[in-house]
Protein backbone atom coordinates (compact mmCIF):
# COMPACT_ATOMS: atom_id res chain seq x y z
CA UNK A 1 0.00 0.00 0.00
CA UNK A 2 2.60 2.21 1.30
CA UNK A 3 5.03 2.04 -2.74
CA UNK A 4 2.10 2.30 -4.17
CA UNK A 5 0.89 5.70 -2.44
CA UNK A 6 4.48 7.39 -2.55
CA UNK A 7 4.60 6.22 -6.18
CA UNK A 8 1.18 8.83 -6.57
CA UNK A 9 2.59 11.19 -4.47
CA UNK A 10 5.68 11.01 -7.50
CA UNK A 11 3.04 11.74 -10.30
CA UNK A 12 1.37 14.55 -8.17
CA UNK A 13 2.72 17.51 -10.27
CA UNK A 14 1.91 15.96 -13.68
CA UNK A 15 -1.67 14.99 -12.30
CA UNK A 16 -2.61 18.86 -11.13
CA UNK A 17 -1.42 19.38 -14.68
CA UNK A 18 1.77 21.49 -13.03
CA UNK A 19 3.51 24.25 -15.16
CA UNK A 20 4.64 26.81 -13.17
CA UNK A 21 4.92 24.45 -9.77
CA UNK A 22 8.60 23.62 -8.55
CA UNK A 23 9.44 19.98 -6.92
CA UNK A 24 11.81 18.52 -5.02
CA UNK A 25 12.87 15.44 -4.80
CA UNK A 26 16.22 14.50 -2.38
CA UNK A 27 16.98 12.04 0.67
CA UNK A 28 19.78 9.66 1.91
CA UNK A 29 20.52 6.70 2.95
CA UNK A 30 22.38 5.90 6.11
CA UNK A 31 23.96 2.84 7.73
CA UNK A 32 24.52 2.66 11.37
CA UNK A 33 26.05 0.51 13.48
CA UNK A 34 25.28 0.60 18.05
CA UNK A 35 27.21 -1.74 20.23
CA UNK A 36 26.63 -1.67 23.37
CA UNK A 37 28.07 -3.48 26.68
CA UNK A 38 26.41 -4.52 29.94
CA UNK A 39 28.14 -5.01 33.45
CA UNK A 40 28.14 -8.43 35.34
CA UNK A 41 24.96 -7.09 37.44
CA UNK A 42 23.26 -5.95 34.62
CA UNK A 43 19.55 -7.51 33.86
CA UNK A 44 20.14 -6.76 29.96
CA UNK A 45 22.98 -9.34 30.51
CA UNK A 46 21.12 -12.09 31.79
CA UNK A 47 19.23 -11.32 28.89
CA UNK A 48 20.88 -10.03 25.78
CA UNK A 49 25.14 -11.29 27.14
CA UNK A 50 27.82 -8.88 27.87
CA UNK A 51 27.49 -7.23 24.27
CA UNK A 52 24.71 -6.06 21.90
CA UNK A 53 25.52 -5.08 18.64
CA UNK A 54 22.60 -3.82 16.17
CA UNK A 55 22.29 -2.52 12.96
CA UNK A 56 19.87 -0.74 10.78
CA UNK A 57 20.09 0.82 7.03
CA UNK A 58 17.29 3.65 6.57
CA UNK A 59 16.92 4.80 2.71
CA UNK A 60 14.68 8.37 2.87
CA UNK A 61 12.92 9.64 0.27
CA UNK A 62 11.89 13.41 0.48
CA UNK A 63 9.54 14.63 -2.40
CA UNK A 64 7.86 18.04 -1.88
CA UNK A 65 5.84 19.73 -5.08
CA UNK A 66 4.91 23.37 -4.41
CA UNK A 67 2.41 25.42 -6.75
CA UNK A 68 0.66 28.72 -6.71
CA UNK A 69 1.20 28.98 -2.45
CA UNK A 70 0.07 25.24 -2.15
CA UNK A 71 2.46 22.68 -0.95
CA UNK A 72 2.78 18.71 -0.20
CA UNK A 73 5.29 17.02 1.18
CA UNK A 74 6.03 13.37 1.64
CA UNK A 75 8.95 11.34 2.97
CA UNK A 76 9.21 7.77 2.42
CA UNK A 77 11.41 5.50 5.21
CA UNK A 78 12.47 2.02 4.05
CA UNK A 79 13.81 0.16 7.19
CA UNK A 80 16.09 -2.60 8.04
CA UNK A 81 17.25 -3.18 10.99
CA UNK A 82 19.21 -6.75 12.53
CA UNK A 83 20.33 -7.57 16.25
CA UNK A 84 18.82 -8.02 19.80
CA UNK A 85 17.65 -4.85 20.93
CA UNK A 86 16.17 -3.30 18.31
CA UNK A 87 12.61 -1.38 18.38
CA UNK A 88 9.81 -0.96 15.38
CA UNK A 89 8.10 2.28 14.48
CA UNK A 90 4.54 2.24 15.87
CA UNK A 91 1.68 4.17 15.14
CA UNK A 92 -0.91 2.95 16.95
CA UNK A 93 -1.40 6.19 18.75
CA UNK A 94 -1.45 8.39 15.66
CA UNK A 95 -4.37 8.96 13.55
CA UNK A 96 -3.39 7.64 10.02
CA UNK A 97 -1.32 4.28 10.26
CA UNK A 98 1.33 5.37 7.61
CA UNK A 99 3.74 2.47 8.73
CA UNK A 100 3.83 -1.51 7.78
CA UNK A 101 6.03 -4.35 8.25
CA UNK A 102 7.28 -6.04 5.19
CA UNK A 103 8.86 -9.22 6.95
CA UNK A 104 10.17 -9.84 10.68
CA UNK A 105 12.29 -12.22 12.43
CA UNK A 106 13.53 -12.50 15.75
CA UNK A 107 16.38 -10.48 14.90
CA UNK A 108 15.51 -9.02 12.13
CA UNK A 109 12.95 -6.96 10.48
CA UNK A 110 11.94 -4.64 7.09
CA UNK A 111 9.79 -1.69 7.50
CA UNK A 112 8.43 0.53 5.68
CA UNK A 113 6.49 4.05 6.37
CA UNK A 114 5.67 7.83 5.68
CA UNK A 115 7.50 9.94 8.19
CA UNK A 116 6.39 13.28 6.68
CA UNK A 117 2.41 13.53 5.04
CA UNK A 118 1.39 16.91 4.81
CA UNK A 119 -0.28 19.48 2.87
CA UNK A 120 -0.24 23.21 3.25
CA UNK A 121 -0.91 26.32 2.17
CA UNK A 122 1.27 29.65 3.03
CA UNK A 123 0.76 33.20 2.15
CA UNK A 124 2.27 36.45 3.13
CA UNK A 125 1.20 36.03 6.76
CA UNK A 126 -0.21 32.62 7.03
CA UNK A 127 0.96 28.98 7.34
CA UNK A 128 -1.65 25.65 7.58
CA UNK A 129 -0.67 22.62 7.32
CA UNK A 130 -2.54 19.23 7.37
CA UNK A 131 -0.65 15.62 7.71
CA UNK A 132 1.58 14.27 9.61
CA UNK A 133 4.82 16.96 10.30
CA UNK A 134 6.97 17.57 13.09
CA UNK A 135 6.61 20.12 15.55
CA UNK A 136 9.63 21.90 17.83
CA UNK A 137 8.72 24.33 20.38
CA UNK A 138 10.94 25.72 23.18
CA UNK A 139 14.64 26.91 24.17
CA UNK A 140 15.96 24.00 25.63
CA UNK A 141 18.66 22.46 24.42
CA UNK A 142 19.39 19.28 25.95
CA UNK A 143 15.93 19.27 28.04
CA UNK A 144 12.86 20.92 26.55
CA UNK A 145 9.86 20.70 28.91
CA UNK A 146 8.21 23.28 26.33
CA UNK A 147 8.57 20.75 23.28
CA UNK A 148 5.11 18.92 23.97
CA UNK A 149 5.01 16.48 20.83
CA UNK A 150 7.71 14.07 20.81
CA UNK A 151 10.86 15.69 22.43
CA UNK A 152 14.58 14.25 21.39
CA UNK A 153 16.13 12.02 24.12
CA UNK A 154 19.07 14.07 25.55
CA UNK A 155 21.54 11.61 24.37
CA UNK A 156 20.19 11.33 20.97
CA UNK A 157 22.95 11.36 18.87
CA UNK A 158 21.30 11.84 15.47
CA UNK A 159 19.07 14.24 15.77
CA UNK A 160 18.79 15.13 11.87
CA UNK A 161 15.17 14.07 12.02
CA UNK A 162 11.96 13.99 14.36
CA UNK A 163 9.71 12.22 14.63
CA UNK A 164 6.28 13.39 13.05
CA UNK A 165 2.90 13.41 14.38
CA UNK A 166 -0.75 14.10 12.40
CA UNK A 167 -2.16 17.59 13.06
CA UNK A 168 -3.44 20.76 11.92
CA UNK A 169 -0.87 23.33 12.24
CA UNK A 170 -1.47 27.20 11.95
CA UNK A 171 0.35 30.06 12.33
CA UNK A 172 0.11 33.77 11.57
CA UNK A 173 3.04 36.38 11.21
CA UNK A 174 2.32 39.75 13.03
CA UNK A 175 3.10 43.19 11.42
CA UNK A 176 6.00 43.75 14.14
CA UNK A 177 7.41 40.24 13.65
CA UNK A 178 5.97 38.31 16.34
CA UNK A 179 3.91 35.34 15.37
CA UNK A 180 1.18 33.21 16.82
CA UNK A 181 1.36 29.31 16.69
CA UNK A 182 -1.49 26.85 17.04
CA UNK A 183 -1.24 22.88 16.61
CA UNK A 184 -3.89 20.15 17.62
CA UNK A 185 -2.34 17.15 17.42
CA UNK A 186 -4.93 13.79 17.07
CA UNK A 187 -4.42 10.92 18.62
CA UNK A 188 -6.09 7.44 18.82
CA UNK A 189 -6.45 5.67 22.44
CA UNK A 190 -3.12 3.47 22.33
CA UNK A 191 -5.87 0.00 23.64
CA UNK A 192 -9.50 0.65 21.82
CA UNK A 193 -7.74 2.49 18.61
CA UNK A 194 -10.09 4.90 18.68
CA UNK A 195 -9.39 8.94 18.26
CA UNK A 196 -9.80 9.98 21.88
CA UNK A 197 -9.82 13.80 22.62
CA UNK A 198 -8.52 12.76 25.62
CA UNK A 199 -5.42 11.61 24.13
CA UNK A 200 -5.26 14.89 21.73
CA UNK A 201 -3.40 17.97 22.17
CA UNK A 202 -4.27 21.31 21.31
CA UNK A 203 -1.68 24.47 21.74
CA UNK A 204 -1.21 27.88 21.04
CA UNK A 205 2.16 29.54 21.60
CA UNK A 206 2.52 33.56 21.01
CA UNK A 207 6.32 34.42 20.13
CA UNK A 208 7.03 38.28 20.59
CA UNK A 209 9.67 40.66 20.71
CA UNK A 210 11.10 42.61 23.92
CA UNK A 211 13.95 45.13 23.58
CA UNK A 212 16.47 42.62 22.61
CA UNK A 213 15.10 40.16 23.42
CA UNK A 214 12.87 37.44 22.59
CA UNK A 215 9.50 35.63 24.81
CA UNK A 216 7.17 32.99 24.11
CA UNK A 217 3.90 32.29 26.00
CA UNK A 218 2.14 28.73 25.62
CA UNK A 219 -1.33 27.81 26.44
CA UNK A 220 -1.91 23.68 26.11
CA UNK A 221 -4.61 20.63 27.02
CA UNK A 222 -1.85 17.86 26.40
CA UNK A 223 -3.98 14.73 26.96
CA UNK A 224 -5.85 15.61 30.10
CA UNK A 225 -3.31 17.84 31.27
CA UNK A 226 -3.41 21.47 31.15
CA UNK A 227 -0.21 23.17 30.65
CA UNK A 228 0.82 27.00 30.62
CA UNK A 229 4.88 28.02 29.70
CA UNK A 230 6.97 31.08 29.20
CA UNK A 231 10.29 31.07 27.42
CA UNK A 232 12.72 33.55 27.02
CA UNK A 233 16.16 34.13 24.59
CA UNK A 234 18.34 36.84 25.26
CA UNK A 235 21.47 38.56 25.00
CA UNK A 236 24.01 38.58 27.70
CA UNK A 237 27.07 40.78 26.61
CA UNK A 238 28.88 37.61 24.08
CA UNK A 239 26.69 34.81 24.86
CA UNK A 240 23.12 33.73 24.70
CA UNK A 241 20.67 33.02 27.83
CA UNK A 242 17.43 31.11 27.09
CA UNK A 243 14.95 29.49 29.20
CA UNK A 244 11.36 28.19 29.64
CA UNK A 245 9.42 27.80 32.95
CA UNK A 246 6.37 24.85 32.37
CA UNK A 247 3.43 24.41 34.43
CA UNK A 248 1.62 21.40 34.18
CA UNK A 249 -1.64 20.82 36.16
CA UNK A 250 -2.80 17.29 35.80
CA UNK A 251 -5.60 15.23 37.77
CA UNK A 252 -3.33 14.54 41.18
CA UNK A 253 -0.83 17.53 41.27
CA UNK A 254 0.43 20.70 39.40
CA UNK A 255 4.26 20.48 38.78
CA UNK A 256 7.01 23.14 37.64
CA UNK A 257 9.41 22.40 34.84
CA UNK A 258 12.43 24.69 34.20
CA UNK A 259 15.39 24.89 32.10
CA UNK A 260 17.84 27.33 31.57
CA UNK A 261 20.81 27.70 29.38
CA UNK A 262 23.87 29.91 28.63
CA UNK A 263 25.71 29.45 24.83
CA UNK A 264 28.76 30.90 23.89
CA UNK A 265 31.41 30.50 20.86
CA UNK A 266 34.60 31.65 20.68
CA UNK A 267 37.83 31.03 18.86
CA UNK A 268 41.00 29.01 20.83
CA UNK A 269 44.37 28.34 19.23
CA UNK A 270 42.89 29.10 15.42
CA UNK A 271 40.02 26.13 16.55
CA UNK A 272 36.19 27.88 16.19
CA UNK A 273 34.45 26.47 19.29
CA UNK A 274 30.67 26.87 21.35
CA UNK A 275 29.83 26.08 24.71
CA UNK A 276 26.57 25.46 26.25
CA UNK A 277 25.69 25.00 30.10
CA UNK A 278 22.32 24.04 30.84
CA UNK A 279 20.14 23.12 33.96
CA UNK A 280 17.21 21.45 34.05
CA UNK A 281 14.53 21.09 36.86
CA UNK A 282 11.93 18.08 36.57
CA UNK A 283 9.20 18.88 39.20
CA UNK A 284 7.67 15.34 38.11
CA UNK A 285 10.68 13.56 39.13
CA UNK A 286 11.21 11.40 42.03
CA UNK A 287 12.06 13.76 44.66
CA UNK A 288 13.28 10.99 46.90
CA UNK A 289 15.75 9.65 44.46
CA UNK A 290 14.64 6.13 44.57
CA UNK A 291 13.79 4.72 41.28
CA UNK A 292 13.06 0.91 42.04
CA UNK A 293 9.60 -0.42 40.54
CA UNK A 294 8.02 -0.05 43.76
CA UNK A 295 9.12 4.08 44.46
CA UNK A 296 8.31 4.37 40.66
CA UNK A 297 4.57 2.77 41.30
CA UNK A 298 3.91 6.34 43.47
CA UNK A 299 4.76 8.66 40.86
CA UNK A 300 2.03 8.25 37.54
CA UNK A 301 2.47 11.09 36.13
CA UNK A 302 6.08 10.37 35.48
CA UNK A 303 5.36 7.14 34.54
CA UNK A 304 2.58 8.21 32.03
CA UNK A 305 5.23 10.44 30.61
CA UNK A 306 8.00 7.99 30.50
CA UNK A 307 5.71 5.44 28.34
CA UNK A 308 4.63 7.79 26.11
CA UNK A 309 8.20 9.24 25.70
CA UNK A 310 7.71 12.71 26.38
CA UNK A 311 10.28 12.65 29.42
CA UNK A 312 13.73 11.39 29.66
CA UNK A 313 14.67 12.24 33.37
CA UNK A 314 13.62 10.20 36.95
CA UNK A 315 15.42 12.65 38.94
CA UNK A 316 14.69 16.38 39.89
CA UNK A 317 17.78 17.88 39.02
CA UNK A 318 20.17 17.65 36.36
CA UNK A 319 23.24 19.51 34.70
CA UNK A 320 24.46 19.49 30.69
CA UNK A 321 27.39 20.85 29.12
CA UNK A 322 28.84 20.80 25.93
CA UNK A 323 32.06 22.03 23.93
CA UNK A 324 31.58 21.73 20.30
CA UNK A 325 35.55 21.99 18.85
CA UNK A 326 35.66 22.52 15.14
CA UNK A 327 39.46 20.55 14.90
CA UNK A 328 39.29 21.61 11.09
CA UNK A 329 36.40 22.60 8.24
CA UNK A 330 35.43 18.86 7.75
CA UNK A 331 35.37 17.43 11.68
CA UNK A 332 34.04 18.24 14.44
CA UNK A 333 34.33 17.11 17.91
CA UNK A 334 31.91 17.51 20.59
CA UNK A 335 32.36 16.31 24.59
CA UNK A 336 29.18 16.39 26.68
CA UNK A 337 28.15 15.47 30.27
CA UNK A 338 24.60 14.59 30.88
CA UNK A 339 24.09 14.93 34.94
CA UNK A 340 21.77 13.90 37.10
CA UNK A 341 23.20 16.37 40.08
CA UNK A 342 21.21 13.99 43.14
CA UNK A 343 22.24 11.06 42.60
CA UNK A 344 24.69 11.82 41.25
CA UNK A 345 25.10 10.18 38.16
CA UNK A 346 25.22 10.89 34.34
CA UNK A 347 26.62 10.34 30.97
CA UNK A 348 29.82 11.60 29.17
CA UNK A 349 29.11 11.51 25.48
CA UNK A 350 32.02 12.34 22.82
CA UNK A 351 30.39 12.88 19.07
CA UNK A 352 32.73 13.40 16.31
CA UNK A 353 31.07 14.47 12.76
CA UNK A 354 33.09 14.38 10.14
CA UNK A 355 32.42 15.32 6.62
CA UNK A 356 34.21 12.77 4.35
CA UNK A 357 32.74 14.48 1.24
CA UNK A 358 29.92 17.13 -0.08
CA UNK A 359 27.22 14.68 0.02
CA UNK A 360 28.88 12.43 2.63
CA UNK A 361 28.85 12.22 6.30
CA UNK A 362 30.00 9.89 9.04
CA UNK A 363 29.13 10.46 12.69
CA UNK A 364 30.20 8.36 15.63
CA UNK A 365 29.87 8.90 19.29
CA UNK A 366 31.25 7.11 22.41
CA UNK A 367 28.89 7.01 25.56
CA UNK A 368 30.11 6.02 29.05
CA UNK A 369 27.75 6.06 31.76
CA UNK A 370 28.81 6.25 35.41
CA UNK A 371 26.89 6.18 38.95
CA UNK A 372 26.38 3.74 41.57
CA UNK A 373 24.10 0.77 41.26
CA UNK A 374 20.39 2.11 42.17
CA UNK A 375 21.33 5.71 40.25
CA UNK A 376 19.64 6.74 37.12
CA UNK A 377 22.77 6.78 34.76
CA UNK A 378 24.13 3.68 36.60
CA UNK A 379 21.30 1.77 36.53
CA UNK A 380 18.05 1.60 38.17
CA UNK A 381 16.68 -1.27 40.45
CA UNK A 382 15.13 -3.51 38.19
CA UNK A 383 12.78 -5.16 41.13
CA UNK A 384 14.91 -8.37 40.84
CA UNK A 385 17.14 -9.41 43.81
CA UNK A 386 20.98 -7.35 42.80
CA UNK A 387 19.76 -7.20 39.31
CA UNK A 388 19.70 -3.28 37.59
CA UNK A 389 18.66 -1.71 34.76
CA UNK A 390 22.29 -1.20 33.80
CA UNK A 391 24.54 -0.16 30.58
CA UNK A 392 28.52 0.12 30.36
CA UNK A 393 29.85 1.78 27.34
CA UNK A 394 28.70 1.57 24.10
CA UNK A 395 29.86 2.74 20.35
CA UNK A 396 27.50 4.46 17.91
CA UNK A 397 28.64 4.28 14.17
CA UNK A 398 26.94 6.14 10.89
CA UNK A 399 27.76 6.89 7.31
CA UNK A 400 25.17 8.79 5.33
CA UNK A 401 25.17 9.91 2.17
CA UNK A 402 22.60 12.47 0.53
CA UNK A 403 21.31 12.75 -2.53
Amino acid sequence: MLPRFFLLLLAFPALAGATEGKTELGGHTKLRVVSQTYPSDSLFRDLYGSHTADTQGDLRLNLAHRQSGWTIDANYQLVALHGETFSLPDDRRRYFDLTAVIDQGSRSALVHRLDRLWVGYTSEKTVVRFGRQALSWGNGLFYAPMDLVNPFNPATVDTEYKAGDDMLYAQYLRHNGSDIQGAHVIRRDYLSGNTDSDSATTALKYHGFRGEGEFDVLLARHYRDDVLGFGTSHALGQAQWSGDLVLTDTDTDTYVQLTTNLSYSWVWRGKNMSGVVEYHFNGLGQPSGHYDPLSLATNPDLLLRLARGESYALGRHYLATSVMIEVNPLWNVTPTLLMNISDPSGLLQVVSQYSVSDNMTLLGSLNIPWGSSGSEFGGIDSGIENRYLSRGAGVFAQLAWYF
